[in-house]
């Protein structure tokens, strides 16, 4: 272990006190004389242990600059650590970045593809472009999460990365197949990360210049209604989480419980047991070592396993029927909320007996208008067809048991499928069946077919015909950085290319996933940092300012979002499904009413040049992103001004951002606001986001059912597309970290 001069530790405490003031780093230097009476020879990694838990036991609410002391302390142990790795002083550790990335290379850290497409000369290159002083925008926790879970480790989890390098290995990764001006566009890349002007997605920060692991955050699956189907999707499903991936899974197509089987009347076990095989896949499949796989399951409110589906999470009950590390979502078409509201009936139906006697599947259709559409006319020749068997239900009370199972459990998420179908720019070419696990990603759908299984050259071969299967591109901008600092035009530019090149350049171990990404290109441009930007610009979360903000400056983001698409069409040409979209044909502008001479202007170019992503933009939770960046999580409100971060081998005291005496009368707790000017917001935000938003509602465990009720028949009526977890005060709810971004 490195042994750290008391010289040393003076000049670390000299440089704290000249950013700091003599007088905040007084009580830290007194600490520091204790521990060093009773520990003369002390090691650098204990005194750094013991000097930065001192400076976080000092961290409140008024003096929230402590975090940033107990970084700078954590950083002085890990540059003399790495300064012994790499033969050099601590002050210059980041100059051997070039002969730190040529050793890892060669010892299979890194992807040896790194050094194959870098010369020397480039590596020494962009090693002058890191700036050191960009490790000290760190939190410590945000520097102990990074260090901790992301940059690379030796075969021995020795940290051999830091954290500017982890930044400039994303950026190199993102760029390195870019033809012109290769090295300018790694530096605007890397500028946007090092800055926390953004985050890339974790699977992203993770992986990114590393041999195993893929880039994209999560998946969307639909299960055909066959054996080899089920179980075919069981496999992919699995395939996907061992890389890293969240899975979404519609389960709407496969018979209910008493449905016919090749005939035989009554056999089908319906969805239970399928859902169970994916919850034993979920939990037995091991997301890289780090943590359990991650599955979200979707089924139509009309489906007739509906009830058992609802409680798969619950706590009580016939353990047989239970599923407890699943997630649920449920499909909500228009009719079904209006039947909910005028207390009126609700049919229960077995979508394969509906495929024999009718020739159709319900689920292919949506409502084309809002209270009119071909979903309702097909649902109610469903109803008056007497041939079909059915369970009838007051809607209300299936609601009712919605409301109850989020209350014990955060579960099932709203899925508005009609809202998300209007609103889909590729509709001429598909359907959205549901969302993914955090439920902001809305893109076309369609299950995947067994077709044969033949022995050709004594090698089995097996036929699928490949449907769509969802992929996940994250990234998000820091609207608490971003914004204030007005780069948002220069950002954005850059991050839609980064994420435009993860689709090229990942590996994706299924075939139609793959084919997927490469048909619609989507994307996923996203944000964080809303309740921060608000107590920078000391907006109050409940008013009309909060809302018109919301409106305005998600336009915008909009706006530079798709510009910064168009201009990628431009150079390497539109996504192959471009033709007969909502981008063509300019509906995506209209439905939106985007009518200003700007957006004209870019709706023009875009019908004459193409769109680089059929898919733009989605606002994941970013819980693990936002805290790497200083920030807030996603567009939600805080839990408390100060808390502790807790982890298996920690808990580390934490305040929100830019805390003090200005800022803290506009951080009000997320279960003390009016969820209603949430869905304002919300409902602000939406029409600008192709694809959704991932939007909690807090509330307490004392809420009545009928304010519950007014908060979805209000977030339905708005047209959002989804609601995510309902946070109720009486429940821990499992952040995705999948979606982080």
């Amino acid at each position: 272990m490195t042994t750290i001069s008391n010289t040393e530790k003076q000049q670390v405490l000299y440089q704290l006190t000249q950013e700091f003031g003599e007088e905040k780093i007084a009580p830290l230097r007194r600490s520091h004389d204790k521990w060093l009476q009773k520990h003369p020879e002390g090691n650098i990694a204990s005194w750094s242990k013991a000097m930065s838990l001192e400076s976080l036991s000092f961290l409140d609410e008024h003096e929230p600059y402590w975090t940033f002391v107990a970084a700078r302390i954590y950083l002085a142990e890990v540059y003399s650590q790495q300064a012994e790795r790499r033969n050099t002083t601590a002050d210059a550790v980041y100059t051997k970045f070039a002969d730190n990335v040529q050793k890892l290379s060669a010892k299979g850290i890194y992807d040896s593809r790194i050094i194959e497409t870098y010369s020397t000369e480039e590596l020494e290159q962009l090693a002058e472009i890191l700036v050191t002083e960009r490790d000290f925008l760190f939190t410590y926790i945000a520097l102990k999460t990074l260090l901790d879970r992301y940059v690379a480790k030796d075969f021995d989890k020795t940290i051999v990365e830091l954290p500017q390098e982890r930044w400039m290995i994303i950026a190199m990764t993102l760029m390195k197949d870019e033809k012109e001006n290769r090295i300018e566009k790694i530096k605007e890349a890397y500028w946007a990360m090092s800055n926390l002007y953004m985050t890339v997605a974790t699977p992203t920060l993770s992986n990114a210049g590393k041999p195993h692991g893929q880039l994209s955050s999560c998946f969307i699956d639909t299960v055909d209604d066959s054996l080899q189907g089920i179980y075919d999707s069981n496999t992919d499903i699995a395939t996907l989480s061992k890389f890293g991936g969240g899975i979404g899974v519609y389960m709407g197509k496969v018979r209910s419980r008493g449905s016919s089987i090749r005939g035989f009347v009554g056999a089908s076990s319906g969805v239970l047991p399928w859902i169970k095989q994916l919850n034993n896949t979920a939990v037995s499949v091991d997301q890289l070592g780090q943590r359990q796989g991650a599955v979200a399951v979707y089924l139509d409110v009309w489906h007739k396993d509906i009830f058992t589906f609802l409680d798969l999470r619950l706590n009580n009950g016939d353990e047989r029927l239970r599923a407890h590390d699943i997630f649920t979502g449920v499909c909500l078409p228009d009719l079904f909320m209006e039947k909910v509201d005028a207390r009126g009936e609700w049919h229960l139906f077995d979508p394969h007996e509906v495929r024999q006697l009718k020739g159709y599947s319900l689920e292919d259709f949506y409502d084309e208008k809002r209270g009119d559409g071909s979903f309702r006319e097909k649902y109610e020749e469903c109803v008056m067809d007497h041939r079909l068997s059915r369970e009838t239900v007051p809607a209300i009370d299936l609601m009712k048991r919605i409301m109850r199972s989020q209350l014990e459990t955060g579960v099932p998420f709203m899925f508005y499928r009609d809202e998300v179908n209007r609103r889909n720019p590729n509709k001429h070419v598909g359907m959205i069946y549901s969302s993914n696990l955090c439920t902001e990603i809305f893109q076309n759908q369609s299950a995947t077919e067994f077709e044969s299984i033949q022995l050709e050259d004594d090698v089995i071969v097996t036929r699928r015909k490949p449907g769509d299967f969802v992929v996940c591109n994250l990234s998000s901008i820091n609207l608490g950085k971003a914004v204030p600092e007005d780069v948002l035009e220069r950002l954005i530019n850059i991050q839609v290319r980064m994420l435009d090149n993860v689709i090229d350049m990942n590996m994706i171990p299924v075939p139609q996933a793959e084919r997927t990404n490469a048909r619609y290109r989507g994307i996923g441009l996203g944000t964080f940092g809303w309740h921060h930007l608000l107590a920078l610009k000391q907006i109050r979360w409940e008013s009309e300012e909060a809302v018109e903000l919301a409106d305005n400056l998600y336009e915008r983001i909009a706006y530079l979002t798709i510009q910064a698409s168009l201009n990628l069409a431009k150079e390497k040409g539109a996504y192959p499904l471009f033709e007969g979209s909502d981008w063509q044909t300019g509906a995506y502008f209209e439905n939106r009413q985007y009518d200003g001479e700007e957006w004209v202007s870019l709706r023009e170019q875009v019908a004459e040049n193409g769109i680089r992503n059929g898919y733009l933009m989605a606002v994941a939770p970013n819980s693990s992103t936002s805290i790497l960046a200083g920030s807030t999580a996603s567009i939600d409100p805080i839990f408390q001004k100060t808390y502790s971060e807790e982890k298996k081998d920690y808990k580390i005291p934490v305040t929100v951002p830019d805390l003090n005496s200005e800022t803290t009368w506009y951080y009000k707790s997320a279960y003390f606001i009016d969820q209603h000017w949430t869905l304002k917001q919300n409902a602000a935000r939406q029409r600008h986001i192709d694809q959704g938003v991932s939007l909690n509602l807090y509330v307490q465990n004392t809420i009545k059912a009928k304010e519950l009720l007014a908060l979805h028949l209000d977030a339905w009526n708005s047209g959002l597309k989804t609601t995510y977890y309902v946070r109720s005060t009486s429940i821990e709810l499992v952040e995705c970290e999948s979606c982080s971004s």
